[in-house]
């Protein structure tokens, strides 16, 4: 080896190259302890309406505890805040040469998942908690968006008769129930390629004036399971 100028030259560039490499780490590392880029300043951008600024402060401080400006983990970051009740996402950005810049994007929640949670304007599940008046959805775990996409379409078709979905729930079995805010409780069934639940719910809009609007006794549920008409339940005529 020693007599080979070829295999001599290819060890000293693989020295060469090792001890650069060396020196771009421990300059790196300098670098991301250095007290001359420490981090003076991290500004949330806009003020929550429902995040709890304490949590947030407290997720960021731990976060960023012992970094400086270039040795802080972004993602380690993103990560922590994401994780907080009503926060949906979040963009970091660094601002030479001292400031951290957060900008929180929240979630606007439309309806309750049961008791499991809030369902946002996304059709996403998150934990938290609302004193607000909302639609109820239920169904299998992931069809959250499905629910809501559903709901906006039923809630279209009941507008004619100024009365909205109180409660969607998507069953087991694939079948659609809307508890509707007059109190009806309307049994849809499931979607078939010839005639989704949507069908059945505008024949059954466009036939209230001439039918159950005429009916004088209360009525709490239709059955709405049938090819060419649908069932009523009238609680005084019950037993």
């Amino acid at each position: 080896m020693w007599d080979n100028p070829r295999l001599l030259n290819a060890a000293a560039n693989l020295l060469s190259g090792l001890a650069v490499a060396l020196l771009i780490a421990a300059a790196v590392h300098l670098l991301m302890r250095s007290p001359l880029f420490e981090l003076r300043e991290v500004t949330v951008i806009g003020k929550p309406a429902h995040a709890d600024r304490e949590q947030i402060r407290r997720a960021t401080q731990q976060a960023v505890a012992g970094a400086n400006f270039l040795a802080v983990d972004l993602d380690a970051l993103r990560g922590a805040l994401e994780r907080l009740p009503w926060v949906r996402r979040v963009e970091l950005r660094r601002i030479w040469p001292d400031r951290l810049e957060i900008a929180l994007e929240e979630h606007v929640v439309f309806a309750r998942w049961g008791d499991a949670g809030l369902v946002n304007t996304h059709g996403e599940l998150f934990a938290a908690q609302s004193e607000e008046s909302l639609p109820v959805f239920a169904g299998p775990p992931g069809a959250e968006a499905e629910v809501l996409l559903r709901y906006r379409r039923f809630a279209e078709l009941l507008a004619p008769l100024a009365d909205a979905p109180q409660r969607v729930t998507l069953t087991s079995r694939r079948a659609w129930q809307l508890r509707l805010a007059s109190g009806l409780h309307l049994e849809l069934g499931r979607d078939y390629p010839a005639e989704p639940a949507e069908r059945r719910l505008a024949r059954f809009v466009a036939s209230y004036p001439q039918t159950l609007a005429r009916v004088q006794r209360r009525h709490e549920y239709v059955d709405l399971r049938y090819a060419n008409g649908f069932a009523l339940r009238i609680p005084e005529l019950d037993g």
